[in-house]
């Protein structure tokens, strides 16, 4: 019974990685749609990339809320001294979507799915400098291939590229130092006891906030926004426009960035969204399926070199966590060998100095 005992930890850490790993690739499949709604949307029916924003983000919240109330009504609350930190993550989320869809407008959704996957590099980076994360040589080995995948997709190797989309390439780099904050965010909101679907709920709450500032701003300051607040309206009586919108919310938006919160409840924020860097593979897919977008040789050595660093994150993370049951089964078996020994050594001290003494075994066990 022991010998089972002392083997469950590793147990449940193998599990709760397995569960992670399962989660985090449930979400890019599920994420990799986004683009591609955003896109026919921007193209389309020509909304403003930060209004679009500001309606994916708001309709989840409209989706979100009844289900709480009427399955999870506890989790509609959450300690009063963490809002000020959701607040704050909501703002992270608001700048990430409005980068992001921008993002998609300007490059493509192929193309833009892959540049917001540098976050693999960044997250890494501040994941081991704010977050104290481990980092080893397969989390620089995925780094590297990550950030030159996104050189590759983004042509940025090529000056031309720049003088010919400064604002598409800066705004794709820019999205993904966004996903970084938002998945360290995600990891530290797990770390502070907030359930994922609470999470989801206010951070979305208070990112719709600000992307209706940002769109209320006067002057046009901001590329994407509204430029007059009846542009909020830009679908006007189009039911189908707002049919789409509503799946893009209700459907990928939710359930994506849902399920990648869960999966840092189980995972570092560096692994979960190295793993997540395989939307590309299926955006890039259905964008060619599906709107004809087409990926030159060298962004699609890109893509390849991205799910290249995920392959070999996953098999190193395997291979760790094998070796931590094996180290903490020894180390189960050392404590018990110390144990009994540590017991006869016990008693026979016990029985020693009751006879020496006089007194009974048990009296001079209880006075020491």
């Amino acid at each position: 019974m022991r010998d089972s005992v002392a083997g469950y930890p590793g147990s449940v850490r193998r599990s709760g990685q397995a569960s992670g790993y399962l989660v985090a690739l449930c979400a890019a499949a599920i994420l990799s749609t986004t683009a591609i709604f955003i896109r026919y949307l921007t193209v389309g029916y020509h909304i403003p990339a930060l209004v679009l924003a500001f309606w994916r983000d708001l309709l989840l919240v409209i989706t979100l809320l009844p289900i709480l109330i009427l399955f999870r009504r506890p989790l509609l609350r959450v300690p009063r001294r963490l809002v000020p930190y959701l607040m704050l993550y909501g703002l992270v989320l608001a700048a990430f979507n409005a980068l992001w869809t921008l993002s998609v407008a300007l490059n493509g959704a192929a193309a833009a799915t892959v540049l917001v996957y540098c976050s693999g590099a960044f997250t890494v980076i501040l994941g081991r400098l704010l977050l104290r994360e481990r980092l080893d040589w397969a989390k620089v080995v995925a780094m590297v291939l990550s950030l030159g995948g996104c050189v590759l997709v983004s042509g940025a190797w090529d000056a031309s590229a720049w003088r010919g989309n400064v604002l598409g390439i800066s705004t794709g780099i820019l999205s993904g130092l966004g996903y970084a904050a938002y998945s360290l965010m995600g990891r530290s909101a797990s770390q502070r006891g907030l359930d994922p679907w609470s999470t989801l709920l206010y951070i979305f709450v208070f990112a719709s906030l600000v992307l209706l500032a940002f769109n209320l701003l006067p002057g046009h300051v901001l590329p994407g926004s509204a430029t007059r607040p009846a542009d909020l309206l830009w679908l006007g009586n189009s039911w189908s426009g707002w049919l789409l919108l509503f799946l893009l919310s209700a459907g990928p938006t939710l359930a994506g960035f849902g399920l990648y919160l869960v999966s840092l409840v189980h995972l570092p924020s560096s692994v979960a969204n190295l793993i997540v860097s395989a939307e590309p593979a299926f955006t890039t897919l259905t964008a060619y399926l599906l709107l004809g977008e087409r990926l030159v040789p060298a962004q699609l050595g890109g893509a390849v070199a991205i799910m290249a660093g995920v392959v070999i994150l996953r098999i190193w993370a395997s291979q760790d966590a094998a070796s931590a049951a094996s180290g903490s089964g020894s180390a189960s078996g050392s404590a018990r060998g110390s144990a009994k020994g540590s017991a006869k050594g016990s008693a026979k001290g016990t029985g020693t100095g009751g006879a020496g003494t006089g007194v009974p075994a048990e009296s001079f066990a209880t006075d020491r």
